[in-house]
This record gives structure tokens, sequence and C-alpha cells, in this order.
């Protein structure tokens, strides 16, 4: 039998998680007879729970069968942990949300994570017991995490990248299918030396560059050259500066990851004294209100995150109703202005 004070150390699922090696996830699907957890790590859980007297709080799974009219939204920055929810793309998309779970009855809760200090990010909020479904804003460097959740829990829609055989429900631009459009637009404008400008750890920005390629390589142009670069404004702005201080001469056509990159390339550019674009083509992705406003206007790959915020809403309403729901995958749009 464990001491007294042993004892008192379990009294949460999270305690529990931490003695057995798990996530809390994984405790409360074990405790609660959850098939998908295998049967040596659920008896080694009930095990575990016996020995330090270790009961689930039944009002608060009571609760959690209640009916809470919250949505949670988390946004994980695995990629980017100095990325900010000010970010003009994550601004965009949280308000269309708020209009659209207003209008269906919820409230929201965002979160802001970095998993590399959380790595029960996703499995803490979905059992908190104070949200009734989860919509994640980005995959980052998380999917394996998503999947593993999205196999036991239902009410989940992510905004992100869709890939053959995924488990999550996801909803998203066609990301290779925009880096092509980007391309072929630099392309049809004179551009044979291409580079990208992201963080190609980020799903959706491997797919946007991806699709890029394929373009460069069906031209028969040399490979594209990929510009690491976060998100975060001050560290995007000393990275980009250097980024055309070292190769403007070797290349003339830059595909930014999203508007905002594309936005401060642009200053750098004018800064550095190269022309838009008759010595450098370039082109955004997202269409934020931003690409209307640079000097000269954006050349971009339009997102539909309006309608993307409605399809989240849409697919997680149906899911909590029990509801089998697939992915929804948007067809990008060039939009053509002055700087590609």
């Amino acid at each position: 039998m464990p001491d007294r004070d042993n004892r008192n150390t379990v009294r949460t699922i999270t305690d529990l998680a931490r003695i057995a090696g798990v996530s809390p996830g994984t405790v409360s699907r074990a405790l609660a007879g959850k098939s998908l957890v295998n049967v040596q790590t659920r008896e080694k859980i009930e095990a575990l729970a016996r020995e330090h007297g270790f009961r689930p709080n039944q009002m608060a799974s009571g609760l959690r069968r209640q009916k809470t009219d919250v949505i949670g939204v988390v946004i994980p920055l695995g990629h980017d942990k100095r990325q900010q929810i000010s970010d003009s793309f994550f601004m965009t998309l949280l308000g269309h949300l708020a209009d659209e779970l207003t209008r269906e009855g919820y409230d929201l809760m965002l979160r802001r994570v970095v998993p590399d200090t959380d790595p029960d990010w996703l499995d803490r909020f979905i059992g908190s017991g104070m949200i009734d479904g989860v919509i994640v804003i980005g995959q980052s460097d998380q999917f394996d995490r998503i999947e593993d959740v999205a196999d036991g829990y239902a009410p989940m829609v992510v905004w992100g990248n869709h890939s053959e055989g995924q488990h999550h429900c996801v909803v998203g631009t066609d990301n290779r299918l925009g880096g092509k459009l980007a391309a072929q637009r630099l392309i049809a404008a004179g551009a044979t030396r291409l580079a990208f400008l992201g963080d190609t750890t980020a799903i959706e920005f491997a797919a946007r560059l991806a699709g890029a390629q394929d373009i460069a390589t069906r031209n028969g142009l040399p490979p594209i050259l990929t510009l690491p670069t976060h998100l975060s404004p001050e560290r995007a702005s000393m990275e980009i500066a250097r980024h055309v201080a070292e190769h403007s001469g070797s290349i003339d056509g830059i595909f930014a990851a999203t508007d905002t990159l594309a936005a401060l390339c642009l200053t750098e550019l004018r800064s550095q004294g190269i022309a838009v674009p008759t010595d450098m083509k370039l082109v955004g992705f997202d269409d934020l209100p931003i690409a209307r406003q640079t000097v000269p206007p954006l050349t971009t790959v339009r997102q539909d995150i309006a309608a993307g915020a409605c399809g989240l809403v849409d697919l997680l309403l149906r899911r909590l109703a029990g509801e089998t729901t697939e992915s929804l995958v948007m067809p990008p749009e060039l939009v053509l202005r002055e700087t590609a």
C-alpha cells in the first residue's frame, strides 16, 4: 500500500498521467474503458489508479457531459514560438469564426500554446470540461499529435492542409495548387530564378513550396531557393533583410509563404534599391487586406478565409450532432496586381 502522502499527490488525471508516463487524454480514455487505448496500457493505468486510490471526479465527469455552449479555438505554435496572435491572418480568421459561432449561439474560448512546453496541450483542452468541441488553427509541426487525438475525439475540426489518408477533419485551401499558381505567375512575368520565403516545417508552407517546385521543374528552371523565415515580425524583418542582401543578385522572383512576409519583403527590397516588379517579381499568399494596401499592390494567391470559417463551424456542429464528416478543401485563386 502506498503511504498517505504519496496517495495525496494523485488528485487529478494529470497527476496520474505523469506517473503512468502517458498523456492525460490517454488516462481519461483508459478509465472510461475506451477501446482506443491498448489493453496493456489500460490495465497499467487502472492498476495505478487503484494503487493510489484515485477516482475521477464524478461531478466533473457530469459537467463534461453537459453542454457548455463554448467552442475552444486553439493555435499551436510548434514551428514558430514567437509568432503572435495579432498576426493579420489569425485576426482575420478569428474575426470570421467569432461571427459564425456567435450566430450559432456559441461563445469562443481562445488559447495559444507552445507545444514544446506543453506536450499535452490538446488532451488537456478537450478534457477540461469547459468546451463542447474544438477548432485547431494550423497544424504547425503537430500533425501526429492531432492525428492521435482525432482517433478518440470526434468534435474537432482543423484549419490546415489535407493529406491523403489522414484521420482528422480539415478545412483549408489546396496549398499545393496555390503554390503552382504563384510559380506560374512569377514565370509568366519573366522570372527564371525563383526563391521561396518561409519556414517549411509548417505543413501548409511545405505544400505551397512543393507546388511551386512542380511548376519550376516542369519549366526546366533550377530548384527553388528556400529562404527560411520566421513569422514573428522582429525576426522576419531581420531575416528578410539578410536574405535580400545575400541573394538579390541571384534571384529575380520571390514567392512569399504569406502576405505578411511579402509586405515585409517589399519594404526591404525598396530599402535596398531593388525595384518591384522591374528587378524582382513578388507573389504572396492569403489575400489579406494588407495585400491591397502595399505600394505597389501585391499580387497574391487568395484563400477564402471567410468561407473557411463558415466551413469550420458547419463541420464542427455536424460532428457535435454525431455525423461523420469529410474534409473541405477549397480552391485557391490568383489575384493579379502589380508586383508580378
